[in-house]
């Protein structure tokens, strides 16, 4: 690694989930405002969706380091894309959300396989090069697929419902912060598993936000909710920035001459 090589993506801390839960929260209320609010379709939603993403994370990796604002909203792209496509796969392919989550996992699978491969190593804490920076999205890409469609499937398929199925994941997110906080089982792994599982937290709430009282949910709206988490992921990225800012003022100061 080059020493003046700078790392492209933000280091894993409770803001970092908190903007993570936001944006897929705002993935699921999006992709439903545009598929169905403004009756796209999800075809249409993910073309729209897929090229933005491609266009974020084509400027993301042209620029040096990490930018929040570039990554978050490649972020974003990435999550209101992940929802559609896994609404296309149940409700177009009709695949189903259990057969649909089984073949995400195993793409999840084959991409982490082939990154650790490249790469030896599948870090996300520290990305340096391009080839490793386009795995890291790929990865996210379908962690976020099949976040939505594990999500779907919990509460539809399995009946737990909304508030149930948010209560589930609670449940297991609480599980992997106390893995990682008082044992030694691999950060790479407590990672991915967190990653997937906030995803359908994401879009449980938001389903629970947006569907109607009759399917469990309390009918604010796809328009209304992602208002909403629109802002909060404003002031969540402006404290981000703002952390960064003083990060970078760290680096210069402690980092030897050239």
């Amino acid at each position: 690694m080059p020493a003046s090589a700078k790392n492209r993506v933000p280091p894993i801390i409770l803001l970092y989930w908190v903007i993570k839960i936001a944006s897929t929260t705002l993935g699921e209320t999006g992709a439903d405002m545009f598929s169905m609010t403004f009756k796209l379709g999800y075809a249409e939603t993910i073309g729209i969706f897929l090229a933005l993403f491609a266009g974020l994370l084509a400027l993301k990796m042209a620029v040096r380091g990490y930018h929040p604002v570039v990554y978050w909203l490649t972020f974003t792209a990435s999550a209101i894309v992940g929802t559609a496509i896994s609404d296309f796969i149940d409700r177009t392919l009709h695949l189903g959300y259990a057969l649909g989550s089984l073949v995400l996992v195993a793409l999840l699978g084959a991409i982490l396989l082939a990154w650790y491969k490249k790469e030896r190593s599948v870090q996300v804490e520290r990305i340096y090069t391009p080839g490793a920076e386009l795995f890291y999205w790929l990865a996210f890409l379908v962690a976020n697929t099949l976040g939505t469609a594990a999500g779907d499937f919990l509460a539809d398929n399995l009946g737990l419902g909304f508030v149930r199925g948010a209560a589930l994941l609670s449940g297991a997110l609480l599980a992997l912060a106390l893995l990682h906080r008082f044992s030694q089982a691999p950060r790479v792994l407590l990672f991915w598993l967190a990653f997937v599982l906030t995803r359908p937290f994401g879009a449980t709430f938001g389903d629970f936000l947006t569907k109607p009282t009759t399917q469990g949910g309390i009918e604010f709206g796809t328009v209304g909710s992602s208002i909403v988490f629109s802002m909060i992921l404003v002031v969540a990225i402006t404290r981000e920035m703002q952390l960064e800012r003083r990060r970078t003022a760290t680096d210069a100061v402690t980092s030897p001459a050239a």
